[in-house]
C-alpha cells in the first residue's frame, strides 16, 4: 500500500467518522477523491474491521474505532489529571463541562460530564470544535502567543450558526478580552441556543496544552452568571495546569459584587 493510499484511506475514515451514516457518493464529494478511490478504501477498511455498510448502503465505523479511539483518549495525561477537578467543576455550576485537546486548527472533545438537567449541551465524545467558534477555542488561542493567533487567523474561519465571530478583527479583540479577563464567553457561537465559559489549561512548558469549558442552553447560561461560571472555569483550568507542571499558574479571584 502506497503512501497516498494509505493517506487516502484516513481520510475517508475520519470523514465516515464525521458524518457517518454516509453514502459513497457523498463520502467522495467530502473527501474530493474519485468514487473508485473511495470505494477501495472503504472496501480495504471494512476487512480490516474499521468500518461497515448498513442495509441502505450508507457507511459507518464500527466498534473497533471506538475502542481505539477510546484507548487513546483515556491514556491521555491531560484528561486523567483533569478528571477529578471536572467532576468538582460539574458539581459547583451545575452545568455540563468539555475537556477539549488540540489537533490542528480544531480541538477534539476528549471527556464530558452532563448536567442532570433535561435541557442541556450536548456535543459527543471525538467532536472537532473550531477554536474561533467556541469558548474552549477561543480560550486556547488566548493562551498562545500572538503569531499563533495571527497564523490561525490566516486560514479559514467557517461560521458554525450566524452569532460565530468569522471577522479576524472581532476575534482579534475576542481573545484581547479573554486575556483580560481570564475566561471566554460565547454566546451561541458554536450552537445554536448554547452558551459556554471556557479556560485553557497550561501544561509544563507554560503553553496551552487543552481547554476546558462550562455549556448550558443560553435560558440558564445567561449575564448573570457568566462571572461565576467563567471564575469557576478558570480557577478550574489553573488546578489542572498547575498538576500538569505549568510555571506560576495564579488562582483566579472571585468575582465582585
Amino acid at each position: 500500500m502506497t503512501t497516498n493510499s494509505v493517506l487516502s484511506a484516513i481520510r475517508v475514515l475520519e470523514v465516515v467518522g464525521e458524518r457517518q451514516p454516509v453514502g459513497l457518493s457523498g463520502l467522495a464529494r467530502a473527501v474530493g477523491l474519485p468514487k473508485s478511490t473511495v470505494q477501495r478504501c472503504l472496501l480495504t477498511l471494512a476487512e480490516a474491521g474499521w468500518t461497515r455498510v448498513d442495509e441502505t448502503s450508507r457507511w459507518r465505523l464500527t466498534y473497533r474505532a471506538f475502542a481505539v479511539g477510546n484507548r487513546a483518549r483515556e491514556g491521555t495525561p491531560l484528561r486523567e489529571i483533569a478528571l477529578p477537578v471536572l467532576h468538582e467543576l460539574q458539581l459547583a455550576t451545575g452545568e455540563t463541562v468539555h475537556l477539549a485537546a488540540p489537533d490542528g486548527r480544531d480541538l477534539v472533545l476528549i471527556e464530558r460530564l452532563d448536567t442532570a438537567h433535561r435541557l442541556r449541551a450536548f456535543l459527543p465524545l471525538g467532536h472537532r470544535i473550531p477554536m474561533h467558534a467556541s469558548a474552549t477555542g477561543q480560550a486556547y488561542l488566548a493562551a498562545g502567543t500572538d503569531a499563533d493567533v495571527e497564523e490561525y487567523l490566516a486560514g479559514p474561519l467557517e461560521p458554525s450558526t450566524r452569532w460565530t465571530v468569522t471577522d479576524p478583527g472581532a476575534l482579534r479583540s475576542r481573545i484581547s478580552e479573554v486575556r483580560s479577563r481570564g475566561w471566554s464567553v460565547n454566546p451561541e457561537g458554536l450552537s445554536e441556543g448554547i452558551a459556554a465559559v471556557g479556560a485553557a489549561v497550561l501544561g509544563a512548558d507554560g503553553g496551552p496544552a487543552g481547554a476546558l469549558s462550562v455549556s448550558g442552553p443560553t435560558v440558564r447560561m445567561t449575564d448573570e452568571v457568566f462571572d461565576a461560571h467563567g471564575v469557576a472555569a478558570a480557577d478550574a483550568a489553573a488546578r489542572i495546569s498547575r498538576d500538569l507542571g505549568a510555571p506560576a499558574v495564579a488562582r483566579v479571584a472571585e468575582p465582585r459584587g
